[in-house]
């Protein structure tokens, strides 16, 4: 799919009617996807521009940074002259303004869309510990099964500590390991020890059943959700 850029509602030519159908044809193939359950990368590319979108609006140093340069074949050293012209022109202000006002409530309404699918995911995802779970559960592995698939996916994942504006945000890291079917037989507890023996490096890793009863998307929809649900798990146990 492709994306709009990260100041399209301020490059080429800024007319109202212009963007607002840039904007609804973007929309509209965003909630096609949103339509087949399907969220990402689109749910996090469309909240990116809502964000994008509020700090224009918000913040002047934002606009002096982003907002569009012509040079059109002046000096070098006039391209700031030019530059401070167009940001006091009121009347290209005043239809920057209307865009942005527009697109904000557009956009905010899709996204109101998909986060209704990922919260609808989300509630239906259920976490369970395989084994004894250690003091250290930052790295370790997690099973993935949807529906009446009987495919279960294994992944390895690693947890990580990031600030950003003066908070600390936890983040994940998976790999896909393996997938088998599942049965009366094949237990989790021994695809537990399994892992632990093929792969040495993690001799008492934390590992994690996810099950949801329903079909979803795998990785545009289910593995993101699940992912996010496991990291707020954890942290909730770890309070």
């Amino acid at each position: 799919m492709k994306s709009l850029s990260e100041t399209w509602f301020a490059e080429g030519y800024i007319d109202f009617e212009l963007k607002k159908y840039t904007l609804l044809a973007y929309l509209q193939e965003v909630n096609r996807y949103f339509n087949e359950n399907k969220l990402y990368p689109q749910l996090s590319d469309i909240i990116f521009h809502y964000n994008n979108i509020v700090a224009f609006r918000e913040n002047k140093k934002f606009l002096q940074e982003h907002f569009p340069k012509k040079l059109n074949g002046i000096q070098l050293q006039k391209l700031q002259l030019l530059y401070e012209q167009m940001i006091n022109d009121d009347e290209l202000m005043t239809e920057l303004e209307d865009i942005i006002n527009y697109s904000e409530g557009k956009i905010k309404s899709t996204i109101n869309n998909g986060a209704e699918i990922y919260e609808f995911v989300e509630e239906k995802i259920n976490i369970t510990p395989i084994g004894i779970i250690p003091l250290d559960v930052q790295e370790g592995y997690f099973f993935l099964s949807e529906g009446k698939n009987k495919v279960t996916r294994a992944y390895h994942y690693r947890l990580s500590i990031f600030e950003r504006h003066d908070e600390k945000y936890r983040s994940i890291k998976t790999v896909f390991i393996d997938m088998w079917q599942r049965s009366i037989t094949t237990t989790y507890e021994q695809k537990k020890s399994e892992l632990i023996r093929k792969r040495s490096e993690l001799p008492n890793p934390a590992v994690y059943s996810i099950e949801t009863g329903l079909s979803f998307p795998i990785d545009e929809t289910l593995l993101p959700v699940a992912k996010r649900s496991l990291v707020k798990y954890i942290t909730a146990k770890a309070a």
